[in-house]
């Protein structure tokens, strides 16, 4: 009897995983500089997807493991990361009088929460929580792809789809209702290097600074990866030789 209920179990869980796969629709591929053994994050691109993290996204989700100082990584000036700073404030403390205090935040602090706590966020969006996306390109299946047909997947409901109140209809999405509206659009922003601010470019430029700080350390582990694999086959080839001279005579 408990094997049948287990098996039965196992068929539900089984289904149930495949219908919720089913519901994303296919997931198409892109090129990503960053992919590749040899891939590496493009500077500008980082810094357009900041500008679009920074005017769209920042008022919602946080960042909260990545700190002010890591911008420098991809381009900004200590001064240009002071400026970003100095416009978040945070709750510090206690100080000598025992008391908490409110002060700019400064270079080693890590992106200020939008919200005070988790409570408070699902009040401001209808119970829904907005996740950190600090980690999101390696909190999802599917990674950077996932995030940017998310992004672009925003579609009118289909007839007879039972929509539920408050919620988006979105191709890629798990159940194809999401709660976050559709974030971007043509022109939401405005890029100083003169890039058209398409609604497939602001998608692909937010997607790759997600990246980066899923994995700030990307290009210095793959650099390493690289040297080992040739110390690897450097440190083979005259293994290889020391084996052959030393044998030699008992070919």
């Amino acid at each position: 009897m408990l094997k049948k209920i287990f098996v039965l179990l196992i068929l539900i869980i089984s289904f149930n995983l495949q219908a919720a796969e089913s519901n994303k629709g296919p997931m198409p591929k892109h090129k990503w500089s960053f992919n590749g053994i040899t891939g590496t994050f493009d500077r500008a691109a980082l810094q357009r997807g900041f500008k679009v993290y920074r005017e769209v996204c920042a008022g919602c989700h946080g960042i909260r493991h990545i700190a002010y100082r890591d911008l420098e990584d991809i381009g900004f000036t200590k001064d240009e990361i002071k400026s970003i700073a100095s416009e978040y404030e945070l709750l510090d403390g206690p100080n000598d009088e025992g008391e908490m205090f409110t002060r700019l935040a400064k270079l080693s602090d890590k992106f200020v929460s939008p919200y005070e706590n988790v409570n408070a966020a699902r009040v401001a969006n209808n119970g829904a929580y907005p996740p950190d996306l600090s980690l999101i390109t390696k909190a999802r299946s599917g990674g950077a792809d996932y995030l940017y047909s998310l992004l672009n997947g925003y579609k009118e409901y289909p007839e007879n789809f039972e929509a539920s109140e408050g919620m988006y209809y979105n191709e890629y999405y798990p159940g194809n209702q999401i709660a976050m509206p559709a974030p971007i659009e043509d022109d939401i922003v405005e890029y100083d290097d003169g890039t058209e601010a398409s609604q497939s470019q602001i998608a692909r430029d937010v997607t790759s600074f997600l990246a980066w700080t899923a994995e700030p350390e990307l290009e210095t582990r793959k650099s390493l990866g690289v040297k080992t694999i040739f110390f690897l086959i450097l440190i083979s080839i005259m293994l290889l030789g020391v084996k052959r001279k030393i044998w030699k005579d008992l070919d």
